[in-house]
């Protein structure tokens, strides 16, 4: 039997596995550093399979390796993230969240199980490759600074090192059974912004007697946009948003201080930089001559992910040959962001969406909504998959 169709098989066996497990992540999530339980679980489910996992990185990280023949020959990393979100789930299923207010709303659990069920494959099929695979089960992703960036800084991409990186995301907007690739930039970073305006306060009668900061904040908002149609280059994709704006005054009564809250979002680390200190400059610059007052505070987030070119054309290549081209789509731009851009900052790296979507089922919501789910036969495809390219580009 061809080496394509024993992983096929595998997966298909230990199918209903990966589904238990993916049910039993989604009753019990867990928070972003708060995964201790998860990574027990996961710790438990590893040493099953024989392997010898590595606990306490990052505080919830696991990580393990599954060494083929001559393990020093070729390194890759498979990863996935264990941390759930503060949502109240609203999917009436046998496998709701016990954990209320917590909710596996991104399909972490969906990558924790998935990830086992590859390592599982692997490790029946180690003799039939050469290298090291390095399993990376991490924490936090969904919160800064990421646990990505912990364990990087804490050696995760040390002893051994890998030589390439891959990552696999469920995508409710693409139907089951077909996978997104994209090379080159793919994800933007993501920065938070925090704004203080003040001024003074007083009767809405009496303007001229005040520094209205409701004012100065609204040119600010205003004004903050013209950085990104007037100094950002336009092939350069670009977000600025805020959500949060709050003026606790009433219809009479202009309160002392404005604050403001929001995201920017970007493709290219220099501009990145520029763009921040474009923007903190004109905001405290306007708000000077208004005579107020800004503090401008930025919360660094995650930089823009990567897909390195040369390794993203393989894995597209060989997931043809394993799912068919009428399964292999191309992605879009996508100004979400993902702490998976850590790795794909140091080493080659690739981040692949998987299918989950199901319209016949009802299966639409996107991700972190009270409603979504994953159509789970998705949980046979990933794991195979994962367990292809690692093989495939070992042989690289």
């Amino acid at each position: 039997m061809s080496l394509d169709l024993k992983i096929k098989q595998l997966a298909k066996d230990y199918a209903s596995e990966v589904v238990a497990n993916r049910r039993h992540l989604h009753i019990n999530p867990e928070l972003s550093f708060q995964e201790f339980n998860t990574a027990k679980f996961v710790a438990k489910k590893l040493r099953d399979i024989g392997l010898h996992p590595q606990e306490g990185i990052a505080n919830t990280g696991v990580v393990a390796l599954i060494e083929g023949r001559n393990p020093q020959s070729k390194v890759i990393g498979l990863r996935a993230d264990m941390d759930a979100l503060p949502i109240f789930e609203q999917n009436e299923v046998s496998y709701k969240s016990q954990n209320e207010g917590v909710m596996h709303a991104c399909g972490h659990d969906a990558h924790t199980s998935s990830l086992l069920g590859t390592a599982k494959i692997l490790y029946q099929l180690r003799e039939e490759f050469e290298g090291t695979v390095k399993l990376v089960f991490q924490p936090a992703e969904e919160k800064a600074p990421g646990g990505a960036s912990i364990m990087i800084k804490e050696g995760v991409l040390e002893n051994p090192a890998p030589n390439s990186m891959l990552g696999q995301h469920v995508a409710p907007n693409i139907p089951v059974g077909k996978i997104g690739f994209r090379e080159g930039m793919y994800m933007a970073s993501t920065d938070e912004l925090y704004l203080t305006i003040k001024g003074k306060g007083g009767h809405g009668a009496m303007p001229d007697q005040l520094i209205d900061p409701v004012l100065i904040a609204s040119h600010v908002i205003v004004s903050l946009q013209q950085i990104i149609s007037r100094n950002k280059k336009p092939a350069n994709p670009s977000v600025l948003s805020f959500g949060r704006f709050i003026a606790d005054g009433v219809t009479n009564v202009i309160p002392n201080e404005v604050t403001i809250q929001g995201t920017f979002r970007c493709m290219d680390e220099e501009w990145r930089e520029d763009g921040l200190k474009r923007m903190k400059k004109m905001a405290e610059g306007i708000t000077e001559a208004m005579g107020g007052v800004c503090d401008f505070e930025v919360v660094k987030g995650y930089p823009f992910l990567k897909n390195h070119p040369e390794l993203t054309r393989r894995v597209k290549s060989e997931a043809t040959n394993y799912m068919g081209k009428e399964n292999i789509i191309d992605l879009d731009l996508w100004m979400a962001g993902e702490d998976f851009a850590f790795y794909s900052q140091v080493v080659d790296s690739c981040f692949y969406r998987l299918g989950t979507r199901n319209e016949a089922r009802g299966i639409i919501s996107g991700v972190h909504t009270p409603t979504f789910d994953i159509d789970e036969t998705a949980l046979e495809i990933g794991p195979g998959l994962m367990s292809w390219l690692a093989i495939r580009e070992l042989s690289q």
